[in-house]
């Protein structure tokens, strides 16, 4: 396997746990109270948004990495499948994600004030 592709599976994986833990977190009263590095308030949408793209950056390196096997442009298949892999499981816990606040969600529509 490439270490170039091995080095970027592991930094996505890293932020995407990293993104995960952040989401894990209680949030602040107000979403401005929370700042980042830069200063700049980070609330649970951009978050997300930025998960979202993540996900997306990995479904199409791992498209682009299949095309370029499928066209003879390339002979790593492994490192490919392993791509394809990665973005199918970086999918499947967005979607996991999704199911938890959608569920979070109507349980909040449930309940009586």
């Amino acid at each position: 396997m490439d270490n170039a592709m091995l080095a970027s599976i592991c930094a996505a994986e890293a932020r995407i746990t990293r993104s995960a833990d952040e989401l894990a977190q209680p949030l602040p009263a107000h979403p401005a109270a929370r700042d980042d590095a830069d200063g700049s308030a980070a609330g649970f949408a951009d978050r997300l948004r930025e998960a979202l793209h993540d996900v997306d950056a990995l479904e199409r390196l791992a498209a682009e990495k299949m095309a370029a096997v499928d066209a003879g442009r390339s002979d790593d298949l492994v490192g490919a499948m392993l791509a394809s892999q990665q973005a199918s499981l970086n999918f499947s816990m967005l979607l996991q994600t999704r199911n938890k606040l959608a569920g979070a969600l109507d349980e909040l529509i449930k309940l009586q004030i």
